[in-house]
């Protein structure tokens, strides 16, 4: 039986996490805010939060450098209905990436799950470009 392309695994991944976690939408992209895997219900637009996720890493950056300090790591933005935006920025060897959720209220917790998925992203990402 042939194996999975990495897309369909990181993909699959996206969509797991999102059914046992809740969340709405998620994606995977690059430093630059391409799309590399996502998985999305109730109609949100996957483009445009890799777009976002990856303008507000770069804000974030240009902070830190300003204030001095290293850049973050985790990104959270909530909104006045409660709901949640979570990027978390990482490394696989040297590829910058951006894993970004949204969470629709305080009671879906993210954390347990973005590190998940990232442990399960880095084993996926050097199976298929060491």
């Amino acid at each position: 039986m042939p194996q999975e392309s990495s897309s369909v695994q990181l993909n699959r991944l996206l969509a797991e996490m999102n059914k046992e976690s809740g969340f709405p939408i998620s994606v995977l992209t690059d430093a630059q805010g391409l799309t590399i895997a996502s998985s999305a219900a109730d109609g949100r637009d996957p483009e445009r939060l890799s777009a976002v996720a990856a303008f507000l890493q770069k804000a974030v950056l240009q902070v830190s450098k300003q204030m001095g300090m290293a850049g973050a790591d985790e990104v959270v933005f909530s909104d006045t209905r409660g709901e949640y935006f979570v990027c978390r920025q990482f490394a696989v060897d040297e590829q910058g990436l951006i894993l970004a959720v949204v969470a629709p209220d305080k009671q879906h917790a993210y954390r347990r799950a973005t590190n998940h998925a990232v442990s399960r992203i880095r084993k996926i990402w050097r199976q298929f470009w060491k």
